[in-house]
């Protein structure tokens, strides 16, 4: 994309702030238009969750990332939106998002139908999961449910990556702004302005140095990230237990201080459903990157365990509540 600068941007304190790429010019009524990477996509899609929980379908959009392979049959994968306040029966309101697989690779926008699930597609979805062993796809989602309660067909649009893999999320609809760091002086600035503009101190000075080499701050950090998601489904949460297969970490137990709450049973169901899990999953696989061997995950808080199926297993602690914005 021509023009493009690398930044941040948020909607107020609601949505962000999230790395992105974007042309300045590019508006809409004043606002941007941003362009994510899959990863932030899929931080994005976690939030969109969690204000919806809290705040109500019928005044949030949410996002919906759904992994698969290339070589997997056509699955069907409902996606619930709560009730519907504007109706007299109180109905709950689903779409079906129906998928083939195989053609996700060449277009995605021709290889998903988005519709208003019926009790046909609940019973599809419940027969048919995602399987294969090709290369992984993925699929997004957009639902605008306010417009789906009233009805419309086309309130939930499916998000097929541009050229340079980057998902245009919330673009020409969204109150996309930049978001700011706050210079050691007390002058504001927008992200991608590496220097202050009264005092001259850089970004990365305010900030105070370079993390350790050895990924120990980035391993703390996705533990960090995947505590503040998984607490908004379980609020006392204190540790997680997870596996790692062909480096993907996945979850498989949170715990509090009374239980454990197993979370690999009925994951297309319930609070801990892949998509909402997901963004927990994909923390920990970002932070496990910068791992550089044992001695770094121990020392970023990854604690190995035994287990008998001897698969690569490790207890994690989540640090004290806090966010960034």
């Amino acid at each position: 994309m021509s023009g493009t600068i690398e930044t941040r941007v948020c909607i107020d304190d609601i949505l962000g702030p999230f790395d992105c790429k974007l042309n300045p010019s590019s508006r809409w009524n004043g606002w941007l238009s941003p362009y994510f990477t899959l990863d932030t996509a899929r931080e994005l899609s976690a939030q969109t969750l969690r204000i919806a929980d809290e705040y109500g379908y019928d005044c949030a959009d949410t996002v919906h990332v759904i992994d698969g392979r290339e070589d997997s049959g056509d699955t069907v994968h409902i996606i619930e939106g709560g009730t519907n306040p504007y109706s007299e029966e109180h109905e709950q309101v689903a779409i079906a998002v129906r998928i083939r697989w195989r053609n996700v690779g060449r277009n995605v926008a021709t290889a998903v139908t988005v519709a208003h699930a019926t009790p046909n597609d609940r019973k599809a979805a419940r027969r048919r999961k995602v399987t294969g062993r090709g290369a992984r796809r993925t699929v997004i989602v957009k639902a605008a449910w306010q417009w789906l309660y009233e009805g419309s067909a086309t309130a939930a649009d499916v998000i097929a990556p541009g050229c340079d893999g980057l998902y245009g999320i919330g673009g020409w609809e969204w109150t996309w702004a930049f978001a700011s760091w706050w210079c050691a002086c007390g002058e504001g600035m927008d992200w991608h302005e590496y220097d202050c503009t009264n005092c001259h101190l850089n970004r990365d000075s305010k900030k105070g140095g370079k993390p350790c080499a050895c990924g120990c701050d980035a391993l703390r950090e996705g533990v960090r990230k995947a505590g503040d998601i998984l607490r908004e489904l379980v609020p006392n949460a204190t540790a997680a237990g997870l596996i790692v297969e062909d480096g993907h970490p996945r979850l498989i137990s949170v715990a509090t201080a009374d239980a454990i709450v197993w979370t690999n049973d009925e994951q297309d169901y319930g609070a801990f459903d892949y998509e909402r899990i997901g963004g927990a999953d994909e923390a920990l696989r970002q932070a496990l990157l910068s791992s550089t061997g044992p001695e770094s995950l121990r020392t970023g808080g990854w604690k190995a365990i035994q287990n008998d199926q001897g698969t690569e297993a490790y207890a994690i602690k989540f640090p004290a509540l806090h966010r960034e914005w």
